[in-house]
């Protein structure tokens, strides 16, 4: 008997270890800001709760203790003492067994605090309607409009890929300041340049550019109230990315992943290179990088597949402008994709059929009502006449 008790004792004291650490854990998150107001809140009652369980069990055991001793004496007087001593030692193992559940509780608290912590997985609580709100009047929000917030981290392209998807270059007037170094931490709001086109383009700071953690950059950035977010990789998915993608699926909002594939020019009339050389090496660098790291970053992350649109921006804007454009890749997908959340007056699969010079009259002339997709689809369209080479996940002509 006196083992058994020895043995909750050893129990108990664990899991005020474990009760020790996810206090300094959350202390040490309240230190530096990594915890939102309303996790934290819920952390603090699940360790009251714990400490609670863990006073009546101490003083359970007490009153076990005396039972098992007073049951022990009973013993030497006679049977009923010992069945009386073997139902106190079944209510010994049991309390053992709690103190043994309670400790993994505070561990498992512990652990996933952490985790969530660094995968960018804090628990949020979902924003009121005040707080939505609030966040379409910041962004300027507007009904009949189809409103696209470019994200990722600072020097990832977003900038050069809005410019792209309006129709002009990065010099032009009027288009998205580029650069490596972020060049702003708030929203940035642009119209498409024809005025009959109803999109908005808002370029978002990278959340590296901010005091604020990968999990937080979501929703203080208010991206929850966006109609599409259009995700710019490079090369890689980092938190901030991962965040995006996580909350995207909890919002239900559609998402659009991009990454650079293509040797740019920023000369708009001349190509300096060969074109099949120009398209060999981007497939190469896509099939040698993007592909694999993409699947595994997103299959770390517990994410599911993901399409992932390689583009160049020159391509791009020579598409959008009705340009010839050879050496595509993925741009007329990305530009198909867009058309289907955001439906033009004209259907969709008429793309494939037309010149650079047909998709550009189609992409200026066309009305857009705003309608927000009510699922998020990941991959290839199922009815797409593309299909998937084995080798990689960008799609091929059949």
């Amino acid at each position: 008997m006196g083992s058994g008790t020895s043995k909750v004792d050893q129990k108990m004291q664990g899991l005020e270890e474990e009760l020790e650490k996810l206090k300094e854990f959350m202390r040490e998150q309240q230190k530096t800001g990594e915890t939102s107001s309303e996790a934290f809140k819920r952390m603090e009652e699940a360790i009251a709760r714990a400490e609670s369980m863990a006073r009546e069990q101490q003083e359970a055991m007490r009153r076990l203790e005396e039972q098992i001793r007073r049951a022990n004496e009973g013993r030497a007087r006679g049977e009923a003492g010992a069945q009386r001593a073997l139902e106190q030692e079944r209510h010994a193992r049991q309390a053992e067994r709690d103190a043994e559940q309670m400790a993994d509780a505070a561990r498992r608290a512990t652990t996933d605090a952490e985790r969530q912590r660094l995968a960018g997985e804090q628990p949020l609580a979902s924003p009121t309607l005040a707080q939505r709100e609030a966040a379409k009047r910041k962004i300027g929000y507007e009904d009949g409009l189809f409103h696209f917030a470019v994200a990722g981290v600072s020097g990832s392209g977003k900038s050069s890929l809005i410019n792209a998807l309006r129709g002009l270059r990065n010099k032009d007037r009027g288009a998205a300041p580029t650069g490596v170094v972020e060049t702003t931490d708030e929203i940035v709001r642009y119209h498409d340049p024809q005025a009959d086109r109803s999109y908005v383009w808002y370029d978002v700071p990278g959340a590296g550019t901010l005091s604020v953690p990968d999990w937080q950059y979501f929703t203080d950035m208010g991206l929850y109230v966006f109609d599409c977010i259009i995700v710019v990789c490079d090369n890689r998915f980092t938190q901030t990315d991962v965040a995006i993608l996580r909350n995207c699926l909890r919002f239900q909002i559609p998402t659009l992943v991009t990454t650079w594939g293509g040797v740019g020019d920023d000369d708009e009339d001349e190509d300096d290179e060969d074109v099949g050389e120009r398209r060999k090496r981007a497939r190469e660098r896509y099939i040698q990088g993007t592909h694999q790291v993409v699947e595994r970053d997103l299959q770390a992350a517990g994410l599911p597949p993901q399409h992932v649109y390689l583009v160049d921006k020159d391509v791009l804007l020579k598409i959008v402008r009705g340009r010839q454009a050879k050496g595509r890749i993925d741009e007329k997908e990305l530009l198909r994709r867009i058309f289907e959340l955001a439906p033009p007056q004209i259907d969709g699969s008429e793309l494939e059929s037309t010149t650079s010079m047909d998709l550009s009259d189609q992409w200026t002339d066309f009305g857009v009502q705003s309608t927000r997709s009510p699922l998020i689809t990941l991959g290839p369209r199922p009815d797409s006449d593309m299909t998937l080479s084995p080798w990689m996940d960008s799609p091929s002509k059949v």
